[in-house]
């Protein structure tokens, strides 16, 4: 496919004074991400339109549409807040290849942003951590076509399908292994305009980078993949969809530290801490 210069799309939440509501969008356009260039972005507005989830907030001083802002002046949030995230079963090779596509869906719920930390419940056994490239939806979409399914993506990010093994031999559906709150971290922004033919994909775990992949190894493909699930469901903009991981990974545990790296998108990072769940009602 051919690829035009990619483009960073980012929500993200000012530091000062930090609102946990608020939410704008923003750009960058530079190509370099660590230059100076790619630290300053410029807030537009949101990319998702008809997504009351995906409205930005109110306007505060200097948060305009059109207004540059200092990366340090705020934090990276999940890409999109959506309706439904969505991963691909056994997609990885000739073999995943030869099964029919096969999706499940992870609970909207479970979707965090760079930073904030993975929460294991005390009980969840062995649990795996599994950076995918992310499907970002750009519009309201069913019965796509291999011709029209790009027509759709916005752009792609970074998720990490976290899985609970052991949950997953017991629990058919899956529900209970990928759905639990914090399994779905995402970012720490969009890239539009991304050849994702040959992306390597890799983990790293406690600062060990273990053995990396590339997309070119999923079974089903991008464009295959959005054809099947709006054969059977209607996507929505800001939905998600995982794509497969066909690289390495290794059990987390609290304390640690994983980091999912896309290339031509970067890396997301996320600490693992023991959850101490309370009833919100209490």
């Amino acid at each position: 496919m051919t690829s035009t210069l990619p483009r960073r799309i980012a929500r993200i939440r000012p530091l000062e004074p930090q609102s946990p509501d608020e939410q704008f969008f923003a750009a960058n356009d530079a190509a370099e991400f660590e230059s100076a260039a790619g630290r300053h972005w410029t807030l537009i507005d949101t990319p998702f339109p008809g997504s009351r989830a995906n409205a930005a907030s109110p306007a505060r001083p200097g948060w305009e549409t059109g207004s540059t802002v200092d990366q340090d002046a705020f934090i990276f949030l999940a890409p999109s807040v959506p309706a439904n995230v969505l991963g691909m079963a056994h997609n990885t090779g000739q073999p995943g290849r030869d099964l029919p596509p096969q999706a499940f869906h992870k609970a909207a719920t479970s979707v965090i942003g760079p930073d904030e930390a993975i929460l294991l419940s005390p009980n969840v056994g062995h649990v795996d951590p599994e950076a995918e490239l992310t499907v970002v939806v750009g519009r309201t979409a069913r019965a796509l076509t291999m011709e029209t399914a790009r027509s759709a993506i916005l752009g792609f990010t970074i998720g990490n399908d976290v899985s609970a093994r052991d949950l997953q031999k017991t629990d058919e559906l899956w529900i209970s292994a990928k759905s639990q709150d914090t399994f779905t971290p995402a970012g720490p922004w969009i890239v539009t305009g991304l050849d994702d033919s040959d992306l390597a994909i890799g983990i790293v775990h406690n600062g060990k980078e273990l053995r990396p992949a590339s997309s070119a190894e999923l079974g089903w493909k991008v464009d295959e993949i959005m054809v099947y699930l709006t054969s059977f469901m209607t996507l929505h903009p800001g939905d998600l969809v995982l794509t497969g991981f066909p690289a390495e990974c290794a059990r987390i545990l609290p304390g640690d530290v994983v980091e999912c790296r896309v290339e031509g998108i970067g890396a997301l990072r996320n600490p693992v801490e023991a959850a101490g769940w309370e009833d919100p009602a209490a």
